[in-house]
């Protein structure tokens, strides 16, 4: 059956309801959403050696039977050393261990063929070839017929989900590229030449399963040209929704702040000192946004100590000046305080008084500062999360500042 990628995943070979709902609860409903769900790392599992061929140092896949298992240690307390002696058909045998491994007992047994990779070591005490910790996946019982996809190769790692291991979940990721058509690629074709992009199809199927000749390292830094692909695509949807919202904004109807003469000698009035070159041409800006009739959004970034808040003080000054009030919002009271002093100093020249409001206020006090705010006693308020709650309102809100945006979660 030819699959697309609306195909829900019910349809995809290996994946019955309960799997269905397994990866439902994921987020995993139809074979896009599986191709969507790509590989957290990466391992070069290309060089398969026997037992025989180890050598302490380097890293490797073996395959090999479980012969013998140990735990031993602290079981109690979940700290237990779990031991498996495995065997190959060199007739040499490794030695595996996982500290805090009591969970493995049951899972790895007698009799299992298993591959594992990782760094070969030896130990001297006992005179065995070992492996700490390494990465292993079950060879027998699996319910896949593909196992070259999961050894001589650079192989993808993704995070298990429920009870569908990495495996797993690399064999459905396999069989949905094996079985799907063509696969549209949304973004424009003048962008993928001029950026020599891969197409879409292209893309997913390296960064799943990367060529013989991929660099493990730019694929496990996510920067490989499969994965720049994709990570541009997303972007790009990203800014083209952000670009419809602004476009959306500019239709709104905004306030034509005046900048007139008294208006600026009051932003003189303000400053302690004299601007720098990039704070004048910043504030230049600011303002010639405000006194367009549409809403102003604009971010401000610069080092610590660069000038910002002044900056916004000036924008602060054009509000007020044209009677209306300004917000401040810092996502920390410790942060909110310094403004409020800092904001205090400057504004009193001015004849302002910030207020400061927090959620550590008692509820008479909050009740008396946001009575203040409402009828508009009150031109400048500084404060946290408080300052946005349902309860606030202000009289003649004019422009809000918002510092250190990023930590508000928006």
């Amino acid at each position: 059956m030819t699959l697309d990628l609306a195909t829900p995943l019910t349809y995809l070979k290996g994946v019955g309801p309960a799997r269905a709902a397994v990866l439902q609860a994921k987020g995993l409903a139809t074979v896009e959403d599986l191709l969507q769900y790509l590989p957290f790392r990466y391992e070069d599992r290309r060089n398969v050696k026997t037992i025989q061929q180890l050598a302490p140092g380097e890293m490797a896949t073996v395959i090999a039977r479980v012969d013998d298992t140990r735990l031993s240690g602290f079981q109690r307390k979940r700290l237990g050393l779990f031991e498996a002696q495995f065997e190959d058909a060199s007739g040499a045998t490794l030695v595996a261990k996982w500290f805090h491994g009591a969970h493995l007992a049951n899972r790895i047994t007698p009799g299992l063929q298993i591959a594992l990779f990782g760094k070969v070591e030896f130990d001297s005490y006992r005179g065995d070839l070992t492996m700490l910790h390494p990465e292993f996946e079950m060879l027998s019982g699996e319910d896949d017929d593909e196992p070259a996809l999961h050894l001589g190769r650079i192989v993808p790692i993704y995070e298990g989900t429920g009870k569908i291991t990495a495996r797993a979940l690399r064999t459905l990721v396999h069989r949905a590229l094996q079985n799907i058509g063509d696969i549209p690629d949304p973004l424009p074709a003048d962008i993928l030449r001029r950026l020599r992009l891969p197409d879409r199809g292209a893309a997913l199927r390296d960064a799943h399963f990367p060529p013989a000749e991929a660099d493990l390292r730019l694929l496990n830094a996510f920067r490989s040209p499969a994965q720049f692909r994709l990570i541009y695509e997303e972007f790009f949807w990203l800014e083209c929704g952000m670009a419809l919202k602004r476009g959306e904004a500019r239709l709104l109807p905004g306030i034509a702040f005046e900048t007139n003469d008294r208006v600026r000698e009051q932003v003189k009035r303000l400053l302690p000192f004299k601007p720098t070159g990039a704070q004048k041409k910043v504030v230049k800006e600011i303002a010639d946004d405000m006194r367009l009739p549409v809403p102003m959004n604009r971010l401000l970034q610069g080092d610590v100590g660069s000038g910002k808040t002044i900056c916004a003080a000036q924008a602060a000054v054009i509000a007020l000046e044209n009677g209306y009030q300004v917000a401040i919002l810092a996502p920390t009271e410790i942060l909110a305080t310094q403004h409020y002093l800092s904001f205090r100093a400057l504004f009193e020249r001015l004849g302002y008084q910030p207020l400061l409001l927090s959620g550590s206020f008692s509820a008479p006090e909050k009740k008396k500062l946001k009575a203040l705010l409402a009828s508009g006693l009150i031109r400048i308020a500084i404060g946290t999360h408080a300052l946005i709650e349902q309860d606030v309102e202000f009289e003649k809100l004019g422009l809000v500042v918002i510092d250190e945006q990023h930590r508000f979660g928006v």
